[in-house]
């Protein structure tokens, strides 16, 4: 890394305000030679962190724009290098003739993700930390963001960092009874080791049941919209967006495929599946439509089972019933409540939590969020940012967790202390993914690649 880079670090539209971003050891020379102060200061002798008004240049040394820029000096700047900022207006062209004065001084354009791997190649954030400012970028709820950033404070690096602790301590006592027998060291009692291992699984199944919640919280929750055909799937997908994404007919079976889109309600970001009406058919084309939408319904976290509060038919309580048995949460939506006066009565004990809408009117609409919303509470660990969000969290947190019981199993199968050794310090690495300690640079190359240029 002793090369400087710069990118444009807002989006490439026309903004109030756009900002060019450099890190590196000829950063602060690079945006002088760009840089004009109205009261003729240079940025090498400007303190850090403290705004100067001038004008930004291009590569002829003409005025382009009037800016404000700022320094901040290796190790106490993002990416702990020298790094200087330009905050122009937002123009793209303004930006783009700055971008090429910088180019002209000798710097390179940066990767996506380059200014963030950068400060964690020089320990200014852990990995997990460095995820988390991916996770909040793409952040969709406000949930999302305030897990994120508390994951970005370091709150799951240190519940992660406790785990690790522990077993540094065990593998630092082993290491000290093998290597100094002659010294008086207490060695390690089957029930102290087991103590400790226990404890280390108890944690690690702990923050492995995080990831459920935090997946569904990044990437939204697969709620499956189905039911009969004309049972009003696609009018409510509709009036939950805002708009018409699906056609919407009186003729039974005109849906043949799932459509998905987002949407947040009662505060969660939904993955909305408009499913093709379940029924028997004799149309081919048909029968892969109502094939999906079993497929959807199997694969979701939550099922809005559509129900005409005018006629419900046995095939409804067995849709009903099918949902219950293959979908964590599921809500019953009496449709086109604009139509009746009261649903259907039914045994409380055959029907799960029910809403009744319009999508017409949209009467019930804010009842329907209400209830997704209690289907999903927040809790102080989401809200802290201690949920695991991603499959690599997940799967590193998952071995580790299997090598801290495969060294109970062993222990309690009697196989000697020294043995078990293997697969704590196995864990240990484990976990080191998590946060970066250990990390294959491939793995590295994918987690920044998903990172926007300018960050």
């Amino acid at each position: 890394m002793q090369d400087t880079i710069a990118a444009v670090a807002t989006g490439p539209v026309r903004a109030a305000v756009g900002i060019l971003r450099l890190s590196g050891p000829d950063a602060i020379r690079a945006a002088e030679a760009v840089f004009r102060a109205e009261r003729g200061e240079r940025l090498s002798q400007c303190p850090d962190r403290r705004l100067v008004l001038g004008w930004l240049l291009d590569r002829e040394g003409r005025r382009i724009d009037q800016v404000l820029a700022t320094v901040s000096r290796a190790p106490h700047s993002y990416t702990g290098e020298d790094t200087a900022e330009l905050q122009c207006h937002g123009s793209p062209a303004v930006l783009a003739l700055g971008l090429e004065a910088l180019f002209a001084q000798g710097v390179r354009q940066a990767g996506p993700g380059e200014f963030t791997r950068r400060a964690f190649l020089n320990g200014k954030l852990d990995l997990m930390q460095a995820e988390a400012v991916a996770d909040l970028i793409d952040a969709e709820t406000g949930a999302a963001a305030r897990c994120a950033g508390g994951q970005l404070s370091g709150v799951l690096s240190r519940r992660i960092q406790g785990i690790y602790d522990a077993l540094v301590d065990l593998s630092a006592h082993f290491h000290a009874v093998l290597d100094y027998p002659e010294e008086d060291i207490d060695p390690f009692g089957a029930s102290t080791l087991e103590q400790a291992l226990a404890g280390a699984e108890r944690d690690l199944a702990a923050l492995l049941d995080t990831y459920r919640r935090g997946k569904l919280l990044v990437g939204g929750i697969p709620c499956a919209i189905v039911g009969r055909p004309n049972a009003g799937k696609s009018s409510l997908l509709n009036a939950l967006l805002g708009y018409e994404r699906a056609i919407v007919t009186d003729i039974p079976g005109t849906t043949r495929d799932t459509v998905e889109e987002k949407c947040t309600l009662g505060g969660r970001l939904l993955r909305l599946i408009d499913t093709a009406g379940i029924r028997e058919s004799a149309d081919a084309v048909e029968r892969l439509g109502v094939e999906r939408s079993r497929r959807a319904l199997e694969g979701a976290e939550l099922a809005l089972v559509l129900c005409d509060g005018r006629d419900f038919q046995p095939e409804d309580l067995a849709l009903v019933r099918r949902a219950r048995e293959k979908v964590p949460q599921v809500l019953l939506v009496w449709t086109k409540r604009d139509l009746w006066d009261a649903p259907p009565a039914l045994p409380a004990e055959e029907l799960p939590p029910a809403v009744a809408v319009s999508s017409r009117t949209g009467a019930g609409l804010t009842e329907l969020e209400a209830a997704i919303a209690a289907c999903f509470p927040t809790d102080e660990a989401q809200d802290r940012g201690e949920l695991l969000t991603n499959a690599r969290q997940a799967e590193a947190a998952g071995r580790a967790l299997e090598l801290v019981r495969s060294a109970r199993a062993g222990l309690a199968a009697g196989i000697t202390p020294d043995a078990l050794l293997v697969d704590v310090e196995g864990a240990m690495e484990a976990l080191g993914e998590l946060t970066g300690r250990n990390l294959r640079e491939d793995v590295t190359e994918r987690i920044f690649a998903r990172f926007c240029v300018g960050k």
